[in-house]
């Protein structure tokens, strides 16, 4: 696939919702689902409700998260980053992370792989 300039909307998107072991989230990525024209970066935008969280786990693609809304907790090699609507957040390859939203607003975050399709992002939980 050949990379074009690319405009969607969050709409456009599928909704994700886990509600398992992996966490209480929902996302949708909005650019690198396979359906956009699009190489090297993926995004889009996750929410966690009030109690929600993702677990701890890794992967090779590097990762920033920039924070939207509410307020929340970064875990990064085991060590807690209070977090909230500004907050952005680098994640190096492979570094163990997760998240979880201690206020009582939604916390929104966008999220942004160094790697052509979420679908290439092979995540390895702890």
């Amino acid at each position: 696939m050949t990379a074009t300039p690319t405009t969607r909307h969050i709409d456009e998107a599928e909704k994700e919702v886990w509600s398992d072991d992996r966490g209480k989230i929902s996302f949708r990525t909005v650019i690198g689902d396979g359906s956009t024209p699009t190489k090297d970066l993926c995004s889009g935008v996750a929410r966690l409700e009030p109690g929600g969280w993702l677990g701890l786990h890794c992967h090779a693609a590097a990762e920033v998260y920039q924070v939207l809304t509410g307020r929340g907790v970064v875990i990064l090699e085991g060590i807690e980053h209070a977090v909230r609507a500004g907050s952005g957040v680098y994640i190096p390859s492979n570094r163990e992370h997760g998240i979880r939203n201690t206020g009582d607003v939604p916390l929104e975050f966008v999220y942004v792989y160094k790697t052509d399709s979420i679908d290439d992002v092979e995540y390895v939980w702890s």
